[in-house]
């Protein structure tokens, strides 16, 4: 089977320029966990997923002794808690105003309509990924193609 026979044809597209916070919140409101870059033209210029999103933002968690802390731990706990909900909320702070250029993957694996399916299975098991881009020659994005396609391609 041909991919173009189990591509998604209608493709949410993102552009460099389009705000972390936006995409994110579109990704959640679409229930999908990744999508294409595409530049003014249409051609791929590279991927967001869930996991670049993650990646951006650090974790902190404070230390605390909850066994047998000293009383000293006590009167710093407020202050230590404080702390470090300022730092998560400058963290989030910080993800929010960046763009998705600046944390997309860029080297995007792609594969064309006319490959076969069998050929897209072999590149996601192999680079661990869960989506391809279709594009035509010149690079532009005709579809979409993820593991559940193939799958429901297979039981069809």
């Amino acid at each position: 089977m041909k991919i173009e026979e189990a591509m998604q044809r209608e493709v949410i597209k993102y552009q460099p320029e389009d705000r972390i916070v936006e995409v994110a919140q579109s990704l959640r409101d679409n229930k999908i966990s990744g999508a294409p870059i595409v530049n003014k033209e249409g051609l791929l210029v590279g991927i967001i997923s869930e996991g670049d999103i993650m990646r951006l933002l650090e974790v902190h968690s404070p230390r605390i002794n909850l066994i047998l802390p000293a009383p000293l731990d006590l009167i710093e706990l407020p202050v230590r808690m404080k702390y470090e909900l300022d730092e998560i909320a400058e963290d989030m702070n910080k993800a929010a105003s960046v763009l998705i250029g600046e944390i997309m993957t860029t080297k995007v694996i792609t594969i064309g309509p006319e490959d076969d399916l069998s050929d897209a299975a072999q590149l996601m098991d192999t680079h661990n990924i869960n989506r391809l881009p279709v594009v035509d020659g010149s690079g532009k994005i005709v579809g979409l193609v993820t593991r559940g396609d193939i799958i429901a391609a297979m039981v069809r």
